[in-house]
């Protein structure tokens, strides 16, 4: 069991299985989000966990390393928050389909109360429990001091505090502009326009998944597969020389990884055609300047023309059924925002299979312009 778990926790095997699960909680949120699964799901998830750390190696790796101790317990309350929220949502959307308001809005849960006293001495109560938990924190897990530091010394790996790793994970499938500037730019730029994307009155006050579908769906993504994954692969599964290394294995300094990454202008010039790089910058990447642009720009205007005939779920997709709407709903400008702004987000899972499955290190290679992609 230790083994299949070292081998399929590789991040290629790994991530598959998560967007995979993703879909099917996606697809069956009605029975996933009752009491009973997630009674279940944590009893299950705490047993996992106690069998895991019995094992001293995986104990070693993940639990005594204390700047390891944060992620460990927010795993435990993203997933209790993420299914608290689908439980209360489908609840409402239930009671909306009988023709009842959501519970937000019933009578028992519209009083008012004042903000003081009643508002102020439950934020009292809450900094005193924070502040006797922090100091309970502060005491039983040592800050991990260490010697001061050297210059001409570096730890092995070296890592940011857990809360940066997924930006220093995305740095192995990006150029540093692209992970370390571009794409957390966009992230906060995404949040501060989803007030002006989504017009979407409904939801606004009270849980629901059905009203607000796709925008809940699209969230969870970007928020639980793509940057937890991230952070989670970055903070305990990253070993010496920023290698990947199971839950079992041991970390050893000396472990190689035979990896040729190469670019797509090499995989079209030299390993496809034969021949050596053209001198001239745009002749020689116009592949992957082709690939990016229709990426970009053809494939927004394609899903939302009918240009075949497909059915069931494929035509949805290909139909215009599926972001058609959005561009009647939204606009040209608006439509265009928020298709950047996907598009965008699924580079990091487009880029990260790219280099598991092919070794592809840049679609785009131009240090003579400092741009690569």
């Amino acid at each position: 069991m230790k083994d299949f778990l070292n081998i399929y926790t590789d991040p290629v095997y790994s991530f598959t299985f998560v967007c995979i699960a993703f879909f099917f909680m996606i697809k069956y949120v009605e029975v996933i989000a009752t009491l009973k699964f997630g009674i279940g799901l944590m009893i299950g998830t705490l047993v996992m966990f106690v069998l895991c750390f019995m094992d001293p190696v995986f104990t070693k790796n993940f639990y005594i390393t204390n700047d390891n101790v944060p992620i460990i317990y927010l795993v435990f309350l993203i997933a209790w928050t993420t299914w608290y929220a689908l439980y209360k949502g489908i609840r409402n959307d239930k009671r909306m389909e009988e023709g009842l308001p959501p519970l937000e809005a019933t009578p028992e849960n519209r009083e008012k109360v004042w903000a003081w006293p009643n508002l102020v001495y439950t934020e009292l109560f809450a900094i005193i429990l924070g502040t006797v938990f922090l100091i309970g924190w502060a005491v039983f897990f040592k800050a991990p001091l260490e010697e001061p530091a050297n210059p001409t010394w570096a730890p092995n790996p070296a890592k940011a505090p857990w809360y940066f790793l997924g930006l220093q994970e995305m740095l192995v499938y990006f150029d540093p502009w692209l992970a370390g500037v571009l794409l957390p730019g966009l992230i906060v730029v995404g949040l501060i326009a989803i007030p002006y994307i989504d017009m979407n009155p409904k939801g606004n006050g009270y849980y629901t998944f059905k009203q607000r579908k796709f925008a809940i769906v699209t969230y969870l993504f970007c928020w639980l597969v793509l940057w937890n994954f991230l952070i989670i692969i970055g903070t305990v599964f990253r070993g010496p020389n920023w290698s990947f290394y199971g839950p079992f294995e041991v970390w050893d300094a000396h472990k190689v990884v035979a990896a040729n990454n190469v670019n797509i202008s090499e995989m079209l010039w030299i390993n496809t055609l034969g021949v050596k790089l053209p001198s001239n910058i745009f002749i020689r990447e116009i592949a992957g300047i082709l690939l990016t642009l229709g990426y970009m720009v053809l494939l927004p205007v394609f899903l939302t023309k009918k240009i075949f005939n497909f059915k069931g779920a494929v035509g949805k997709v290909f139909n215009g059924g599926f972001l058609g709407k959005y561009l009647k709903s939204l606009g040209w400008a608006r439509y265009s925002i928020l298709i950047f702004l996907v598009l965008m987000s699924l580079t990091l899972p487009i880029k990260m299979y790219l280099r598991w499955l092919i070794n592809l290190k840049y679609i785009v290679f131009m240090p003579e312009f400092e741009f690569n992609i």
